[in-house]
């Protein structure tokens, strides 16, 4: 925020982009990240604790005592967790390498 003031303040331009993640955590692939989580060598057996912790949950809509049918998660890091944002950082974690040859990146979380 600074850098950007700075450039506003002295009558320069600024090209910039922001992004705002919506619903950061329940957009995460849990295939995607556990082959990012195998990038960083994690432990097989860290990997696979994560994946048990992600994978293989069920929901259902409950609405007026009818009840859907019940479909795989595929996405989303459960929220409230402790381990919740660590991995959400692992999954973005690449974002500025990819970008940085273009412009200079800059992240923050406001959550």
């Amino acid at each position: 925020m600074d850098k950007w003031t700075e450039c506003l303040e002295s009558g320069g331009q600024i090209n910039a982009i922001y992004s705002d993640f919506e619903k950061a955590f329940d957009k995460v692939p849990h295939r995607l990240l556990l082959q990012k989580l195998k990038h960083y060598t994690l432990n097989e057996n860290v990997i696979n604790w994560i994946k048990s912790f992600l994978c293989y949950r069920k929901q259902r809509v409950k609405l007026n005592g009818f009840c859907s049918d019940w479909a795989e998660v595929l996405s989303g890091i459960p929220q409230g967790t402790i381990l919740g944002p660590i991995l959400f950082i692992i999954y973005i974690n690449d974002l500025p390498d990819l970008c940085q040859q273009f412009v200079e990146i800059y992240l923050f979380a406001d959550e």
